[in-house]
C-alpha cells in the first residue's frame, strides 16, 4: 500500500444531500446569521454564565440557503435551548470545526475546489477574529483534527483524496503556518463504484504518536506516524475494509485498544482492534446499523467517555442508533434506534459534560438536541429544532 507526497488531484464533488432546500433558507433567516458580523459572537466558555456555554455551526456558504459564516450561539447546559449569536463571516464553506487543545483558537475547513482551512481566535471575554487561511493542496477538504500537542493542523482533502499536515504557531494566537506535508492516497484502487481516494477523516489515535487517515474511495484505513519536529506524516500500517464498504468515520474508545468505523456505502458498522505500539487496525465483522435493508448512509459515531454506550448518526433513515459498548470495547450490542427530529443529521457531537447530544441536520436545516441518560445511554430529545443554514456541525464548548 502507497501513499505519495504530490499536488492536489481533480475530482467531482461527492457531497450526498447538497440540496437543502427552502428550509435551510428559512433556518438563515431564524438565526439571524446574514448580515452578522464577527463581532457578533459570544465570550469564550470561561467567561459565559454557567448555564450559557457557547455553540458554533458549520455550513456551506456556497450551496443555496446556506449561511455566511461560522455560526455562533449559546445554549443552555441544563435544557439544550440554543440561542443565536451571531456568525463569523470571511470563512468559506466551512463544513467542519474543530477546537485547540487549550479552547484559544476554532479551526474550519474551506471545503472548495481550492482547499483550504482557517484559523479563527477565541480571545478571553472577546470576539471571534479571523486569524488567516492556508491552503491544504488539495480539493474539498472536509475534516480536520488538532493534534493533542496543539503544534499541528491535521485535515482530509476528500476530492483529491490526501491529507495535509500544518503547524499551529501558539505565540501568534494559534495562527496557521505553511503547510509542512501533503500525502496522497495513491494505493489501493478505488473500490466498487468510486471515481478515486477520497480522505474523508483524519485523526491523532489515543497513543499520540500515529495518525489514522479514513478513505470512503479506497475502502482503507491508513495509519502514519507523524514526526513531531518537523510536521511530516510516514505511513507504517493499512487496514482494508471490504470492497465497497467506504468508510466514512472512525471513533476511539477510551482504552485505546479499540476503535468504531462507520461504514457509509454499505450501512454498516465495524469493531477494529487497535495496537497502540505499532499502530496497527485490525478491523472485524462489519455489523448493523439498525436502519433495515438498503444504505442509511451513516455519518458519525460517538462513545462516552466512560466506554458505556456508542452512538450513530443515520443521514438517509434521520436516526440516532444507540448501542452498549461491552467486553471492554471489543463488542458493540444495538438496543435501539430514535428518530433525529431532523433531516440528514450529517454531523452529532456531545456538550463536555455529555449530558447532551447534539445533531446538525443538512437538509432541513436544524440542530437537535437529546438528553443523554449517563446511566443507559438513552437519549430524549429537548425542545423544538433550532433553526439554521444547512447545518452540518455543531460544535458545543
Amino acid at each position: 500500500m502507497n501513499a505519495a507526497r504530490t499536488g492536489p488531484g481533480i475530482g467531482r464533488r461527492h457531497i450526498i444531500g447538497t440540496a437543502a432546500g427552502l428550509a435551510a433558507a428559512a433556518g438563515a433567516a431564524a438565526l439571524g446569521l446574514q448580515d452578522a458580523a464577527p463581532a457578533q459572537a459570544g465570550q469564550r466558555p470561561g467567561r459565559t454564565p454557567r448555564d450559557r456555554r457557547p455553540l458554533f455551526l458549520g455550513t456551506y456558504t456556497s450551496m443555496a440557503g446556506g449561511g455566511t459564516g461560522i455560526g455562533t450561539g449559546t445554549y443552555d447546559a441544563a435544557s439544550g435551548l440554543i440561542t443565536a449569536t451571531g456568525v463569523v463571516a470571511g470563512v468559506a464553506d466551512p463544513s467542519y470545526l474543530a477546537l485547540a487543545p487549550d479552547g484559544r483558537t476554532l479551526y474550519a475547513v474551506d471545503e472548495q475546489q481550492e482547499g483550504a482551512v482557517t484559523a479563527i481566535a477565541l480571545p478571553d471575554g472577546g470576539r471571534p477574529e479571523v486569524l488567516g487561511s492556508r491552503a491544504t493542496g488539495g480539493a474539498g477538504p472536509c475534516h480536520l483534527s488538532v493534534h493533542p500537542g496543539g503544534r499541528w493542523l491535521f485535515s482530509a482533502n476528500y476530492l483529491s483524496g490526501s491529507v495535509a499536515v500544518h503547524p499551529v504557531d501558539p505565540s501568534a494566537g494559534g495562527a496557521l503556518g505553511e503547510r509542512t506535508d501533503l500525502v496522497a492516497h495513491t494505493s489501493p484502487p478505488p473500490g466498487p463504484g468510486q471515481d478515486g481516494p477520497h480522505a474523508h477523516q483524519i485523526v491523532t489515535a489515543p497513543d499520540g504518536g500515529h495518525v489514522l487517515a479514513v478513505d470512503l474511495g479506497t475502502d482503507t484505513v491508513y495509519t502514519y506516524r507523524l514526526d513531531e519536529s518537523a510536521g511530516t506524516l510516514s505511513q507504517v500500517s493499512y487496514a482494508a475494509l471490504r470492497p465497497g464498504a467506504g468508510p466514512r468515520h472512525l471513533t476511539f474508545h477510551p482504552s485505546g485498544r479499540f476503535a468504531y468505523l462507520a461504514n457509509e456505502v454499505d450501512n454498516t458498522v465495524v469493531v477494529c482492534g487497535y495496537d497502540p505500539g505499532s499502530g496497527r487496525l485490525t478491523p472485524g465483522e462489519p455489523q448493523s446499523t439498525g436502519t433495515g435493508s438498503g444504505t442509511s448512509y451513516p455519518a458519525q459515531l460517538l462513545v462516552t467517555a466512560d466506554g458505556g454506550f456508542a452512538f450513530l448518526a443515520n443521514r438517509g433513515h434521520n436516526s440516532l442508533t444507540r448501542y452498549a459498548v461491552e467486553a471492554d470495547g471489543g463488542r458493540l450490542r444495538l438496543l435501539d434506534t430514535v428518530p433525529v427530529g431532523g433531516d440528514f443529521p450529517r454531523h452529532i457531537a456531545f456538550s463536555p459534560d455529555e449530558r447532551l447530544l447534539f445533531a446538525a441536520n443538512q437538509k432541513s436545516g436544524t440542530v437537535t438536541v437529546f438528553s443523554v441518560d449517563a446511566k443507559s445511554g438513552a437519549l430524549a430529545p429537548l425542545g423544538e429544532p433550532f433553526a439554521a443554514p444547512v447545518a452540518v456541525c455543531a460544535l458545543p464548548l
